[in-house]
């Protein structure tokens, strides 16, 4: 085995053993929130007018546990039933941004001014989007039934079991549907994530990525067209740290990769009209930039040191055998979501 392909292994598998605790734990408590708070509930206290649904819909979006395939339907669902654009739209923004899980690996691998700071910025992302749309998108009229609407979510991660009791319904979700649904994406983050620690030398695109305002729209550019969910995208942001790219520019990237993709865009188009695409885009935008440049700043403030994915490898080092066990738990857990019987059931 060469050098290099060992050292990749190593810090690939070091950024596994320090994410596998808090994922597992996010996975449970994903898992807990899908039964507690069901679709049903988001479609009927988020469908109301005004600017008051706007921030619960943002509020709500932030650790809600739906998994990709789902929050465009449900975004749907709740127009259909009501919402208005701008709650619809606060809903859509802030929800692929962040989750429980997605919070818990951003703890894990960037530490906890990045895990308090980006639900943050989901947060207010989510109702400066929906505050933009009330002003400036197109009217509400009697919200009718949206035939271009995308259809009902029927993969195995939005089926609810309802014939099954809480705590298999809580169990199946968050060990099963939602590690199949982030599983291949999040294993492939881990892997080039190893990758640039293992092959590429510490700060080596500084000059390109190290901060400012230009570092940060590369870095928004770069997760536009690369859709990735919010679990997956941490390990890339700790590897893009590792090369040099500043903390406010990696957070541009977690903003601009979940929460833009060709699919959500022409969801939007289609059920909430064209002005208020063209407002999601603008607030995704300027949220990736105002808050990267917010989070640079508090960061030097407060000399708050953000890990990189080379202390991931050193930390496997010193890790203790329940850390090893996690990570090997971690893997099955994402190995038998993937190989389930029923992964397409439904």
């Amino acid at each position: 085995m060469s050098e290099h392909l060992l050292n990749w292994l190593l810090a690939s598998w070091g950024v596994v053993v320090e994410m596998a605790p808090y994922l597992l734990f996010g996975f449970l408590v994903a898992g807990v929130l899908s039964v507690c708070i069901p679709r049903e509930w988001v479609e009927r206290y988020l469908g109301r007018p005004g600017l008051g649904p706007v921030f619960t819909a943002s509020l709500v979006g932030v650790p809600l546990p739906l998994c990709s395939c789902s929050v465009i339907p449900v975004s749907a669902s709740i127009r259909r039933h009501g919402a208005s654009r701008a709650a619809t739209t606060a809903f859509l923004i802030s929800t692929p941004q962040t989750g429980v899980d997605s919070i818990a690996v951003t703890y894990a691998l960037l530490g906890p001014v990045f895990a308090v700071f980006r639900p943050a910025a989901a947060l207010v992302t989510g109702v400066l989007g929906g505050v933009l749309v009330q002003l400036f998108g197109e009217k509400d009229p009697d919200v009718a039934a949206q035939p271009d609407a995308p259809r009902e979510c029927k993969e195995a991660c939005c089926c609810g079991h309802e014939e099954h009791g809480l705590v298999y319904r809580a169990l199946r979700y968050g060990l099963v549907a939602l590690p199949r649904d982030v599983g291949p994406a999040l294993l492939l983050g881990v892997a080039i994530a190893g990758a640039l620690t293992a092959l590429v030398p510490q700060n080596e695109l500084y000059a390109y990525v190290g901060g400012g305002v230009l570092s940060i729209v590369v870095m928004m550019a770069a997760g536009v067209p690369i859709y990735v969910c919010a679990t997956a995208s941490v390990p890339l942001a700790a590897g893009f740290i590792h090369l040099g790219a500043s903390p406010g520019a990696a957070l541009a990237f977690l903003i601009a990769g979940p929460a833009t993709n060709a699919a959500t865009l022409v969801t939007v188009w289609k059920v909430l009209g064209r002005r208020t695409t063209i407002v999601y885009g603008l607030t995704i935008a300027a949220s990736a930039i105002v808050g990267g440049l917010l989070l640079d700043g508090l960061v030097r403030w407060w000399n708050a040191a953000i890990p990189h994915s080379a202390e991931h490898v050193h930390a496997t080092s010193g890790a203790g055998w329940l850390a090893h066990a996690m990570a090997i738990l971690l893997l099955v857990v994402l190995g038998v979501s993937l190989f389930s019987s029923d992964s397409h059931a439904d």
